[in-house]
């Protein structure tokens, strides 16, 4: 199967700040994770040992949705954080995406070009 790998990719044209953007990767990590554990169990158990995880960056919406459309392309488990609103940006506003955890070559060949945050 190969290494299991899990991937945020966050926007950067939102102007979060550090914690602001720390906490939106973290909802994604675990909604991530989450939703693996259901539906990849196999995939999970062998991510939990060394919980592998690579935060990138997009530049807007239209890039994130691109992400998106080819990890469903690619029938793998993403999900998405929409914001609450409660402090820096508006509700409703989608932050960042988590692919997997996954397969990394599978991840890579969405996420290969992308730059680390």
């Amino acid at each position: 199967m190969g290494e299991i790998k899990q991937v945020i990719v966050v926007r950067t044209d939102l102007a979060m700040g550090k914690g602001k953007i720390a906490a939106q990767v973290g909802h994604a990590c675990v909604l991530g994770a989450e939703h693996v554990r259901k539906s990849h169990p196999k995939w999970y158990e062998q991510w939990w040992g060394g919980q592998e995880k690579v935060v990138l960056k997009v530049t807007g919406i239209k890039d994130l949705q691109e992400v998106k459309m080819h990890a469903i392309d690619l029938n793998l488990p993403w999900s998405e954080v929409t914001d609450a609103g409660h402090t820096q940006i508006s509700p409703g506003t989608i932050t960042c995406i988590s692919i997997g955890p996954a397969p990394e070559n599978l991840i890579d060949r969405i996420t290969g070009s992308l730059k680390l945050l």
